[in-house]
């Protein structure tokens, strides 16, 4: 049986809004405590009960898996024609033509087109697409406060946490890096548990993922560089002191690898990891020149590297020779001096060779080997790009420029919280350089901005830093680390576009600091020369004293011999006069 009850109500009553107001208080009931129940529970002293209205939220991460991206290439060939025309044919091309060009299907289809295309390159016409806006009007970017953004990053494909030592743009401007890798430490335990990973890689900034190509050297690489002169060929340094020379047209490998096209020989490399190396002035593009912690400086020819064209001793004096410098870094500018070489020792000390002044000390000369050289290694030397006469070292925790015709350095920056380990100079703008520390941040001075503080400084990670190289156009920076990772920045216009007389205000200024530096020299020489000439004074009166009182007890000596001649010759003639008494 089915009930059914029927509900009515107004249209008006349903969803009738709801009227509050306020109204006095009611106390609707009222429970009063009782004893009844205190049988049934046990009472818990003291309670502590919290109460919170807050809704309960968790929280959890995911960390999606990485896509790996690849570029792939496809080739469009000319098609569109008949079978029986072969387009590589001009002559068939060119028939088959003319007679396309008679038909009147042909014909009448361009007369149709004709208005189409005319109103399409009107519309083109009316704008210039590729218009430079505000060409010519110089934009100040003094303004804009320093900063930095990473843009990637390149990551060591050997499963062994390995060095990146050194940094080397491509010379055409283009987005391609040389990185070379090696454990640098002396007996790491890392070569105890597997044998170390020999690659080093050459990268495209617009493909991070996978390295371009696989270099295969005999030892791992402590330098790479690209040639100058001719793109396609490298020259490298390795850990066991060889030389490899690679040609990129010719790799004699599989594809993505590249094979040493020339490796020198061993009895006659270095002894020592070779720490930099640089392609030098030559008519044929194929010398370089190499330095090594083992003393010695070698210049090579790729096309024969059987043994170096030449060799010099690191030896700061022929004379005495068991002082050598142990080379850690070099730097080679033609706009100095084709014949001009600067080297950083791993004593703190600076030293220059230039081969025109050879018959003199193999034309090695030292700079300040007192207050004014570093406490430690130099990792990195370099000239100013736009001022070649004065040229920055990094070491210990300072960053230093000095110039070539005096011996201590002009300017000395503040010492740093942490080891420095690289440094450049930027080559578009000649008053910044980057320095890199251990404590994994990158230091940009500005000294057109500011000369006793850093100008910016980036967090890259927590890792050391090892080495660092800018690009030609400024923008770029390239910073490697002791894990193998390379990280690209971006820096802002402010740092990479020149300010206006920013060159003859650098210029000034160091001139200033060389200047100042002169007369300090010059003052510290005549004070030398002042104590000498007092020291060489008082030697001289005391001398004078001492011949004067020498003077004086010879007189006294001399009276006291002639009071005893008298003496004596007295006593003889009162002898005498006795003896004739006694005769009469």
């Amino acid at each position: 049986m089915e009930v059914a009850y029927q509900y009515t109500k107004l249209r008006s009553e349903f969803g009738r809004q709801l009227n509050l107001s306020d109204g006095e208080t009611q106390v609707l009931d009222s429970i009063l405590s009782t004893k009844a129940y205190d049988n049934d529970y046990i009472k818990r002293n003291p309670v502590v009960t919290g109460v919170d209205t807050t809704p309960h939220i968790s929280e959890s991460e995911v960390n999606t898996d990485r896509v790996i991206t690849k570029n792939a290439s496809m080739r469009h060939s000319e098609g569109g024609w008949p079978k029986d025309v072969d387009f590589t044919e001009q002559g068939d091309v060119t028939r088959y033509r003319k007679r396309v060009e008679k038909d009147i299907e042909f014909q009448n289809a361009i007369k149709i087109l004709g208005s189409i295309v005319e109103k399409c390159m009107r519309q083109n016409s009316t704008v210039d697409i590729y218009e430079e806006l505000f060409d010519g009007i110089d934009t100040e970017h003094s303004s804009e406060p320093p900063s930095a953004k990473g843009l990637a990053v390149f990551r060591d494909p050997s499963p062994v946490k390995r060095t990146a030592t050194s940094i080397n743009w491509h010379p055409d401007g283009s987005g391609k890096l040389a990185v070379s890798y090696s454990i640098l430490n002396f007996q790491d335990e890392r070569f105890f548990d597997c044998q170390m990973p020999t690659s080093s890689y050459i990268w495209d900034i617009n493909n991070p993922n996978d390295p371009e190509i696989e270099l295969l050297p005999s030892s791992p690489l402590c330098c790479l560089r690209f040639n100058p002169k001719s793109s396609d060929t490298l020259v490298g340094g390795s850990y066991n002191g060889l030389l490899t020379y690679y040609d990129l047209r010719k790799p004699n490998a599989p594809t993505g690898q590249c094979m040493p096209h020339a490796t020198s020989v061993i009895e006659k490399s270095h002894h020592d990891p070779v720490y930099e190396v640089f392609w030098i002035s030559s008519k044929t593009g194929h010398q370089c020149a190499s330095v090594s912690t083992d003393g010695q400086m070698m210049w090579w020819d790729t096309r024969s590297l059987g043994e170096p064209t030449d060799v010099i001793d690191l030896i700061p004096d022929l004379k005495e020779k068991d002082v050598t410098l142990g080379g850690c870094s070099l730097e080679y500018n033609t706009e100095a001096g084709p014949t001009k070489y600067m080297i950083g020792s791993e004593q703190g000390v600076v030293a220059s060779i230039n081969l025109r002044n050879r018959k003199m000390n193999n034309g090695l000369s030292t700079y300040d080997n007192g207050t004014g050289k570093h406490h430690g290694p130099i990792y990195s030397i370099q000239r100013n790009p736009t001022h070649t006469k004065f040229f920055l070292t990094i070491g210990d925790w300072t960053a230093r420029i000095w110039a070539e015709d005096i011996k201590t350095p002009i300017i000395t920056s503040k010492y740093h919280s942490s080891y420095l380990t690289s440094g450049c100079w930027s080559p578009t703008r000649p008053g910044v350089f980057f320095v890199t520390r251990m404590d994994g941040v990158v230091d940009v001075w500005d000294y057109f901005f500011r000369q006793n503080e850093v100008a910016y400084t980036h967090k890259i990670g927590d890792v050391a830093l090892s080495s660092i190289a800018v690009h030609p156009g400024g923008k770029l920076i390239a910073v490697g680390d002791v894990s193998g990772t390379v990280s690209l920045l971006e820096v802002c216009d402010s740092l990479a576009i020149p300010q206006p007389n920013e060159k003859g205000a650098i210029s000034a200024m160091f001139e200033r600091e060389t200047k100042r530096e002169k007369n300090l020299e010059a003052r510290a020489r005549e004070v030398k020369r002042a104590k000498a000439l007092e020291e060489e004074r008082k030697k001289k009166e005391a001398s004078e004293k001492k011949d004067g009182q020498t003077d004086e007890k010879m007189e006294e000596l001399l009276k006291k011999i002639d009071a005893d001649f008298l003496a004596l010759l007295n006593e003889g003639k009162d002898n005498s006069g006795n003896v004739d008494g006694m005769k009469s």
